[in-house]
């Protein structure tokens, strides 16, 4: 099982840095690693149930040679049926080792003249949303959750 508190920082990156945010990418693609075995291995559609907490998602929407993309969610039970919070689409660079939790496939793209302006916006905004994957990794991971049929 690969450790994150083995990798290498660099110490000379400034939090909230791009140098930074590959840092907590690569912590990320570990963390997932600990759930799901082998990220390269994966197709389909995975449960984890862990007594006493909800159910955890794991669906595999496109599988390439050094990409892939996944959803990962809770299903909370609602009135209504079930709930998914939070619902987070996945992007595994395998080559590199590296998973960005992205933006829901529903949001629109900003204009072009407005992208230099919000570049340090949008480095903050990744760094938040990868933030909150890593240690929802970790929780998911220290509540024991796996997912059924991956070997860990």
């Amino acid at each position: 099982m690969l450790n994150d508190a083995l990798t290498q920082a660099s110490w000379r990156a400034r939090p909230r840095s791009f140098v930074a945010l590959m840092s907590l990418y690569e912590s990320n693609y570990i963390r997932l690693g600990w759930l799901a075995g082998d990220l390269r291995r994966l197709t389909g559609a995975y449960r984890s149930h862990i007594e006493g907490d909800c159910e955890l998602l794991l669906t595999v929407i496109e599988q390439c040679a050094y990409t892939s993309i996944l959803d990962l969610t809770y299903e909370l039970p609602a009135a209504d049926g079930t709930l998914r919070c939070p619902d987070l689409r996945l992007r595994v660079y395998h080559d590199a080792r590296l998973v960005e939790a992205e933006l829901a496939p529903t949001r629109t793209v900003e204009p072009a003249a407005k992208v230099g302006a919000c570049m340090e916006r949008e480095l903050r905004q990744r760094w938040v949303r990868n933030m909150m994957l890593n240690k929802w990794l970790e929780y998911c991971a220290e509540r024991g959750h796996r997912f059924a049929g991956v070997a860990v």
